[in-house]
């Protein structure tokens, strides 16, 4: 049986109070809090380990090597991947969008060749191919959603052609919730000799993700919402593609012999990871995904989807509530309006109940455009939140309507 308060008692933040108030922490999307075993994992590191990797013969940086490169292995289990060569470890999901963008788009991408996106993609997975448009000449093109927020039926299949190189999709959306069929996107872009690259940052908190069954080339994900310290990201890529293409950063441990004359690079994946990484927050990753396999994608999934099912009835009988994104399938994530009542306004009452949301446009400015919105309030859930903190979450709106509305 899934008992949240056992799991819940992991978090050390979630006792605290604010503003003399619980806290009851809805701004899961942006980032997670972190448990026990990931803050211990970082201590460790730098109270036992702390040395370089890669580079030391001495014991503290052998050893902080074995925890480095453990935690990778941690990584590919975890996403299903082939080979622990094909886990790159990068800043985060932005980072690793830039990466293939800069290292794979420049060097494939001609003018007249064209890329796809959604409608509801992050600015994290608009931007970099937007500055690759511009140098490449090739051209964007964008999937457009309905007003559920799911993709429009057979659209992207539709758009797809001879001359579209990359789809970049994300699995879950930020901003919605909305999950995407990937797996049939993934089939459609390969059929006309296209890659993909899937943004999965607000994914692998919530589904298991196996990236050898949904065949994608490219997948992202940010620690930070996955339990796991800030800081620290991954990127999955096939290793046929990942040798191919050129170092996005040059330095220390990217390189196997240097002259000012020629330098050859190091094999995968160091050949993306230029510098000193950030170690402790590798480890403490590595942490974050054995924790969460203790507790079951099963059972982490079925406890949201319950969560999420009762904040959206209540929603649904708020008068004057509107939510923003109710395709089916969503995950995790409720976005909303109040009429009358700007949403950085509901945001700053919650708060002064001890209620954390985020409010604004979530990196997801197309989005709004579609809605006519000029930003949402977004509760977000984790598998640690509980039904009580959801009627916490619905009693502090209704301080916000007498406030602004009666």
């Amino acid at each position: 049986m899934f008992d949240v308060n056992v799991w819940r008692k992991e978090f050390p933040i979630l006792s605290r109070e604010v503003h003399g108030k619980p806290l009851v922490y809805l701004d899961n999307a942006a980032t997670s809090q972190k448990p026990n075993a990931v803050i211990a994992s970082e201590r460790h590191y730098y109270e036992a380990l702390n040395a370089n990797v890669h580079r030391g013969v001495h014991t503290l940086s052998q050893e902080a090597t074995d925890a480095f490169e453990g935690a990778r292995d941690t990584v590919r289990r975890f996403l299903n991947a082939a080979q622990r060569e094909e886990i790159i470890f990068t800043r985060g999901a932005t980072e690793a969008v830039n990466l293939v963008a800069h290292s794979w788009g420049r060097s494939n991408l001609k003018a007249g060749d064209e890329i796809l996106v959604s409608e509801m993609e992050h600015h994290a997975n608009i931007v970099p191919w937007q500055m690759l448009c511009e140098v490449t000449g090739a051209v964007l093109k964008v999937i457009p959603i309905d007003d559920r927020g799911a993709l429009v039926e057979g659209a992207a299949q539709a758009m797809m052609n001879s001359k579209t190189r990359l789809v970049g999709i994300t699995q879950v959306s930020n901003a919605l919730g909305t999950v995407n069929p990937v797996a049939d996107m993934i089939r459609a872009a390969h059929a006309v000799g296209a890659v993909v690259l899937v943004d999965g940052a607000q994914a692998v908190p919530h589904l298991a993700v196996d990236v050898q069954a949904l065949d994608c080339d490219f997948y992202v994900f940010s620690g930070h919402k996955l339990y796991a310290p800030t800081g620290i990201g991954v990127l999955y890529g096939k290793r046929e593609l990942l040798e191919k293409m050129p170092p996005y950063q040059g330095g220390g441990d990217m390189i196997a012999h240097v002259t000012f004359k020629k330098t050859t690079y190091n094999q995968l994946p160091y050949k993306f990871e230029a510098g000193t990484p950030h170690i402790a927050g590798v480890v403490g990753l590595g942490a974050a995904i054995e924790f969460v396999e203790s507790v079951g994608l099963d059972n982490i999934a079925a406890h949201e989807d319950r969560l999420l099912a009762y904040a959206t009835q209540q929603a649904e009988a708020f008068e004057g509530l509107r939510i923003i994104g109710t395709a089916p399938g969503k995950a995790s994530i409720l976005s909303f309006t109040l009429k009358g009542v700007h949403p950085h306004d509901i945001g700053t009452i919650l708060d002064s109940a001890g209620v954390a949301i985020r409010t604004g446009h979530h990196c997801a400015m197309p989005v709004m455009d579609h809605f006519s919105v000029m930003a949402t309030a977004r509760a977000s859930f984790a598998f640690y939140n509980t039904l009580e903190e959801v009627d916490a979450l619905f009693v502090a709106l209704r301080r916000v309507e007498e406030l602004f509305l009666k």
